[in-house]
């Protein structure tokens, strides 16, 4: 049976491919759970419509993502620190303490970011971390520790 996948399927198809799939399954699987639908002519022009709207949100984002990065390389964000007299820093800067700062300067608003950072920033100074909005685009960020006054 042909069908025409509405979401992706794991090992088995993307979403809005056509593929040649067992009757069992598309009966007993991918129909009730809404993951696909049978390839008749309404469907596939039905299809097309979607995929072309699809598209062009994916622009959109793709866009909008791209101001992020931008936006993103050209800012600092600033952290104090707690610090002994020896120097130590107590505290550190995390992926969400990272990610709060990027939303209160309006970088970021519902995007979803990953911040590419292995552990805390527990040093004072600068340092520049990567970001990963998605859809292939990065961005680097820097990150400037201070010590609190």
């Amino acid at each position: 049976m042909k069908v025409i996948f509405l979401e992706d399927v794991r090992n088995v198809g993307k979403r809005y491919e056509i593929k040649e799939v067992s009757d069992g399954y598309a009966r007993n699987f991918l129909f009730p759970n809404k993951l696909a639908e049978a390839a008749t002519s309404f469907a596939l022009e039905k299809i097309e419509k979607m995929k072309a709207e699809h598209e062009k949100e994916n622009a959109v984002l793709v866009k909008r993502l791209h101001e992020i990065s931008q936006k993103a390389a050209g800012m600092g964000l600033q952290f104090a620190l707690k610090t002994g007299k020896d120097g130590s820093v107590f505290g550190s800067v995390t992926k969400e303490a990272i990610l709060t700062a990027l939303r209160d300067h309006g970088v970021i608003t519902k995007e979803r970011v990953e911040i590419l950072l292995d552990h805390p920033i527990k040093e004072l100074g600068e340092h520049k971390v990567k970001l990963d909005l998605k859809k292939g685009i990065t961005a680097e960020v820097k990150i400037v520790v201070v010590a609190e006054k």
